[in-house]
């Protein structure tokens, strides 16, 4: 009976660490050795996994940017510093990388705009824009329910008075918040260009002056002054070129309704 279980433990031990011991050699021989630049660059990432990239996040791009897939400076959230290092590693040099922000294309909070109806809903976002296109009676503004605000990880957002809005200083460019909107009110720009059409409204300028009194209401003034063409009219609504922009601040001084001013978060240039 004692022979019966050993004979049997015995081969299946036996079979168990000639496998394992093939497993091994295997393992050995066909190993995919890993370009210790990688570890090197992954270890001077942020640690995000914000997507901005282009990639599924900070691992994948450290692979790519050694294989040569993404450039050394396609981390917005490190910046050039980040930029620097990596190319250190690589061993290329590292173009300058121009820092942009997040902006909020609205300005139409509760002291400015009209409230369609009182959401009583889940707090969120899409959920209340899915119901007759959200509370205010612009369909086209801020919901203000903060998914933006939720989604940053660098305490960057707030909502006052009903409107989202960012600290340049703190933002990353990650573009978290930007995929949270579902106004896709949020849009990333370059942080030297300081003025904007806070306004996202194609409604015509008598229905945006009912809605909302600092809304555009496309006067196309800001397009007549612009000195250098960097304003243009679509669909009702104004639209600055921020690689044309001067930041000379002639369409904030035509325009009607306020709506182009110099961005709020720029006061928050020198914080931290």
């Amino acid at each position: 009976m004692l022979y019966e279980v050993l004979i049997p433990a015995t081969i299946m031990g036996g079979l168990g660490i000639l496998f394992g011991t093939g497993l091994a050699y295997v393992s050995k021989k066909f190993e995919v050795k890993t370009d210790e630049r990688v570890v090197q660059v992954r270890e001077v990432l942020p640690g995000a996994n914000c997507g901005a990239c282009g990639q599924s996040g900070c691992d994948a791009f450290a692979e790519a940017v050694v294989s040569g897939v993404c450039k050394v400076n396609g981390c917005p959230v490190g910046g050039d510093n980040v930029a620097r290092q990596i190319a250190e590693i690589i061993g290329v040099e590292a173009e300058a990388v121009e820092a942009r922000t997040a902006r909020v294309m609205c300005r139409g909070d509760l002291s400015v705009s009209k409230v369609k109806f009182e959401y009583e809903g889940i707090n969120d976002c899409a959920a209340a824009a899915s119901l007759y296109g959200g509370p205010m009676a612009c369909s086209y503004g801020c919901v203000g329910l903060g998914n933006c605000v939720r989604v940053c990880e660098f305490g960057a957002i707030t909502v006052e008075n009903g409107v989202a809005k960012v600290n340049e200083a703190l933002c990353t460019a990650c573009e978290k918040c930007v995929a949270a909107c579902p106004k896709k009110i949020i849009v990333m720009v370059p942080k030297s260009s300081e003025y904007a059409v806070n306004c996202s409204s194609l409604d015509r300028g008598n229905i945006v002056m009912k809605n909302c009194k600092v809304g555009c209401i496309g006067c196309g003034r800001c397009v007549k002054v612009c000195p250098v063409n960097a304003i243009t009219l679509k669909n009702n609504l104004a639209v600055i070129n921020p690689e044309l922009c001067t930041n000379c601040g002639e369409c904030e001084k035509v325009c009607p309704t306020k709506a182009i001013n110099r961005h709020r978060s720029q006061i928050f240039a020198n914080v931290g």
